[in-house]
């Protein structure tokens, strides 16, 4: 579904060098439709790209529409297809799989802007966008590093891609600036939103003595399991709260409000980029993490807020060397930084994570 694979994240970084100007005029109204993949509901990816979509709907300039449950291939092809003839000025697809689609549509109707999350494709009125997730991830590993008492954290991780891999690592190395004897236990349920597959693979976690429970998925399965085992729960995409009000310590959330509005306005002034590759992170505003629960401390907290402050200073790249693999390799020497197209390949597991990467 939103996949990023490594030759792919090489070429859109490349592509941030060379983008090209939208011919497009300038506008009083801008109108934008946005594709789903999945139900809205009331948490979880498409949810998250949602509470964007309504932020700029709000301005009193826009207006939007959206298809939800559209599923990749020829029905996303259709529905991105219709956006474009009813002349929106934007389309915005929300699913790895729509790129393809996306590209075909939008050489077809030159004068619409199109932007596609997750992909690597562009032409010179489509542009990519995601955000730098694993800065979130850090922290949440922070707070679980700080929480567990059994030293064993669980993992439920969705596909062995980059972008899983970068996330289960950030989230180590957060667990691991706080706590050196905590281990990360990671499961692959190869799914994005399975909610009885998920929930197994978190239960299965949980016999392996994990007293906190994270995730990549859509679903509140794994919060859960950790809720009816009376241990703790840190989401993904969005607060998962609600569903495990007595797991819940936080979760690593998207907040896309501040990359449509600057589409928007960049539309409506005439100035929007075709062929550009977006990755924004924690200082723009576009990863975060969610409100804690009431069992998470104020020591938990203010080590948070310390390390976040770092991030979004810039003063904390977090994948900064030295830095080994889980056999004990060097990977990143010491004072190196990894650079955006190394982290968008990463294909190995840091220190302290248990498990494998396929």
């Amino acid at each position: 579904m939103r996949k990023v694979l490594l030759m792919a994240v090489v070429a859109a970084m490349s592509v941030m060098l060379a983008s090209v100007a939208f011919a497009g005029a300038k506008k009083d109204k801008v109108k934008v439709g946005f594709v789903y993949i999945s139900p809205v509901g009331d948490e979880g990816y498409s949810y998250a790209q949602d509470q964007g979509r309504k932020a700029i709907d709000a301005l009193p300039w826009v207006e939007t529409s959206y298809v939800e449950s559209v599923a990749e291939g020829p029905d996303s092809e259709r529905v991105v297809l219709n956006f474009a003839r009813k002349g929106y000025d934007m389309v915005i697809g929300t699913s790895f799989g729509y790129m393809d689609p996306m590209v075909k549509v939008s050489k077809k109707f030159p004068k619409t802007a199109f932007m596609h999350c997750s992909g690597f494709k562009t032409t010179p009125n489509m542009s990519n966008y995601f955000g730098r997730m694993y800065q979130a991830r850090y922290l949440t590993g922070i707070v679980a590093g700080m929480m567990t008492k059994s030293n064993v954290i669980g993992y439920v991780a969705a596909f062995p891609i980059p972008e899983v891999i970068r996330g289960i690592n950030a989230f180590t190395l957060g667990v691991r600036s706080v706590n050196p004897e905590a281990t990360v236990r990671v499961v692959w349920t190869k799914t994005w939103y399975d909610p009885a597959l998920e929930k197994d693979a978190a239960i299965s976690l949980l016999d392996m003595k994990a007293d906190v429970i994270t995730q990549h998925q859509d679903s509140p399965g794994p919060q859960e399991a950790a809720q009816e085992r009376g241990k703790y729960s840190i989401a993904y995409n969005s607060d998962m709260s609600k569903m495990a009000p007595k797991a819940h310590l936080t979760a690593a959330v998207w907040n896309w409000a501040p990359l449509f509005k600057n589409a928007v306005e960049q539309l409506r002034d005439g100035v929007w980029q075709g062929n550009e590759s977006l990755w924004w992170g924690m200082d723009q505003g576009i990863v975060d993490i969610a409100p804690y629960g009431p069992m998470v401390p104020q020591n938990v907290k203010d080590k948070v807020a310390e390390a976040k402050k770092a991030i979004v200073e810039g003063k904390n790249a977090i994948f900064v060397g030295p830095l080994k693999d889980q056999n004990g390799k060097e990977m990143v020497p010491a004072g190196k930084t990894m650079t955006d197209p190394e982290m968008l390949g990463m294909m190995w597991f840091v220190e302290g994570v248990i498990g494998n990467t396929k």
